[in-house]
């Protein structure tokens, strides 16, 4: 997921995508637990995923509490 199209969703939007990204990370982290993980590039893709997605989220706090 790129910045620009994490830009482009809305809080409810983001708030979901969190919420999948969340439940992917916690599967991976027993498949590597449990030495069945095949691709493990994902999890640090998914660590990066989901500080876009927060970092997105804090921006528009801030941007709401300035206003």
């Amino acid at each position: 997921m790129k910045a620009s199209d994490v830009k482009q969703l809305t809080d409810d939007q983001l708030k979901d995508e969190l919420v999948k990204l969340k439940k992917e990370q916690f599967n991976l982290r027993f498949q590597k637990a449990t030495g069945q993980i095949e691709n493990t590039a994902r999890v640090r893709q998914i660590r990066r995923d989901v500080a876009r997605l927060k970092t997105a989220q804090t921006e528009r706090s801030t941007a709401a509490a300035a206003k």
